[in-house]
């Protein structure tokens, strides 16, 4: 089993989609099941840090005990709400050796999205019409380091047409670039979400 935690169900739902596209030999074998709290970790430290991430991985091992399963690992999201800059750096290097700390016996990724989920969906530009014919993106938003595009879900409520996108819209975006074989092949660049790949490249 592999547990998901972020802060809310769209962004595990997105996470899904993308463990599916990167690492199919681990969800053939492995179920994925969220955990319901929301994440606040990118603004602890210390003791405080220590006591959050507990909870994460004591809920972890919970659900596996529950499905009687084998815990293979936790990916953990949040959004940064910030550029790729040395902000993110020191908080990403902080939360991963404390999730990777606790995690012990199992497989962890702390997956620190800069700015936000959004800017890892406008990675694939092409799977926003897939879901809603009618939207396109800008293309002062198309072929970027998406990691430097402040605000990115307010510039797609704004820009890409009606309806208006809603944080809703993300896992229907996900999915649908995942079904059409997108996810393996971004428009531009984000180093956090680079960061997720590699990080999650490495669980065996």
């Amino acid at each position: 089993m592999i547990v998901l935690a972020g802060e809310d169900q769209n962004d595990c739902e997105i996470l899904a989609a993308l463990i599916r596209a990167h690492r199919p030999d681990l969800t053939d074998a492995a179920k994925l099941v969220r955990i319901n709290d929301p994440v606040r970790l990118r603004k602890k430290s210390g003791a405080d840090l220590s006591a959050a991430v507990k909870v994460l991985v004591g809920k972890a091992r919970a659900k596996a005990l529950q499905q009687r399963t084998t815990l293979h690992g936790i990916v953990v999201h949040e959004d940064l709400d910030g550029f790729t800059n040395n902000r993110y750096d020191a908080v990403r290097k902080t939360v991963a050796a404390e999730l990777a700390r606790q995690s012990g016996s199992f497989e962890s990724v702390f997956a620190l999205a800069a700015w936000e989920s959004e800017a890892w969906l406008l990675l694939f530009p092409e799977a926003f019409a897939l879901v809603r014919p009618r939207w396109e993106v800008p293309t002062t938003l198309r072929g970027r380091d998406t990691g430097r595009i402040e605000k990115p879900k307010d510039k797609l409520k704004h820009g890409l047409g009606t309806p208006a996108f809603r944080e809703s819209d993300g896992p229907l975006i996900a999915r649908a670039a995942l079904d059409h074989g997108l996810l393996t092949a971004p428009k531009g660049s984000n180093r956090s979400y680079d960061h997720f790949l590699e990080d999650l490249s490495e669980w065996v």
